[in-house]
């Protein structure tokens, strides 16, 4: 159903120029092995006689990831380019693709072999019409529908929660237009938590059911690996998770961890989420590709690594973070509330012109 073809050129990112956080004019997806925003590190200026087709699959050879690149894009190594045999142009066939790939890869991880070869001996199940050949449009309206019922029950969650209100305060704005031009200095981890603490080990035989969310290396699901119910140490709500790979995330809730995730909170200083969320996003700078397999990190390792945070007359301000971050959640609350209105809009009118 697909070819399998390496990409028309390999860019390495450490000899790029510039990687831009944003799509500029005439630049491209830069498209490598990562599993997060649909495998793009951000978006190069390259020649485009390079660019991978749009409309096609890329296949990460290590993290075994499939997306669908809807535009031309460059990859980075070990990175395949799927094309359909057919003549393929709906996204929602394409998104359909991509969840039966998924499926089958899931198992699959870091270590395990990936070939041109072996790739193409994937098998994934599709949907047949009477007829015994693929059916497309049962795949085209299947993901319509589902969008449909996401968006539904996305704007009925927006309304609930009150999450509709995206005006910003005036503070919000002093914070978002100061923010490149702000005093910055380095903390180190250990002068903002009171408590770094590595998790314990549980192999997988071992778990018992439950509810209790258990943290490992990893993204996939934010390192939740599983739900036990183990009598194994306890980590509070309002706390931070650093694996040993340098994934770090936000706990706003009771868990546990594995001995491969290192926890860091402040019972002595109440921070508000805003303001861990800010810990975060600068802990995962601080961090960022220095850490891997060959290069583990420990809790006990990190007390002396510093993160930048914003300063005022010599002291962290807490008050610009603060605002920052709302700042920042009333600005994506605004593109979901946009364009749930817009999908339901465009939901409405397709089932009324049905009707």
């Amino acid at each position: 159903m697909f070819e399998v073809n390496s990409s028309k050129k390999i860019f390495n990112a450490n000899t790029l120029e510039n990687i831009y956080n944003e799509q500029i004019s005439n630049s491209l997806p830069y498209v490598v092995r990562t599993t997060k925003n649909n495998g793009i590190a951000g978006y190069i200026n390259e020649n485009q006689i390079y660019a991978n087709e749009a409309n096609t699959l890329s296949f990460a050879q290590d993290t075994f990831t499939v997306f669908y690149q809807k535009q031309k894009y460059f990859t980075g190594n070990r990175v395949k380019v799927l094309k359909s045999k057919f003549d393929l142009k709906n996204s929602n066939v394409m998104h359909f693709l991509v969840a039966c790939f998924q499926k089958v890869l899931a198992n699959l991880s870091w270590g395990d072999s990936s070939t041109v070869t072996s790739i193409k001996q994937i098998k994934i199940q599709l949907p047949i019409n009477r007829d015994g050949d693929i059916d497309f449009e049962f795949m085209e309206s299947f993901v319509a529908e589902l969008e449909a019922e996401r968006v539904a029950e996305l704007e009925a969650y927006l309304a609930a929660a009150s999450l509709k209100d995206y005006e910003l305060t005036a503070a919000e704005l002093s914070a978002l237009s100061k923010f490149e031009n702000y005093n910055w200095n380095k903390f180190e981890y250990r002068k903002i938590f009171n408590h770094i603490k590595q998790g314990k080990r549980l192999k997988k035989d071992d778990q018992i059911c439950g509810d209790l969310p258990f943290v490992m290396a990893g993204i996939t699901n934010n390192g939740v690996a599983n739900y036990i119910s183990n009598p194994i140490i306890m980590f509070p709500k309002n706390s931070i998770t650093v694996d040993i790979f340098g994934n770090v995330f936000y706990r706003d809730f009771e868990f546990s961890a594995g001995d491969d995730t290192g926890v860091y909170w402040n019972d002595k200083r109440e921070f508000s989420k805003e303001i861990m969320l800010f810990f975060t996003t600068a802990m995962s700078k601080s961090l960022l590709g220095k850490y891997s397999f060959g290069n583990k990190l420990r809790s006990s390792k990190s007390f002396n690594i510093a993160m930048e945070l914003p300063t005022n007359n010599g002291g962290i301000d807490f008050e610009f973070m603060n605002n920052f971050i709302k700042a920042i959640k009333k600005l994506i609350i605004k593109d979901v509330v946009l364009y749930t209105d817009n999908k339901i809009k465009a939901t409405k009118s397709i089932v009324s012109s049905n009707q």
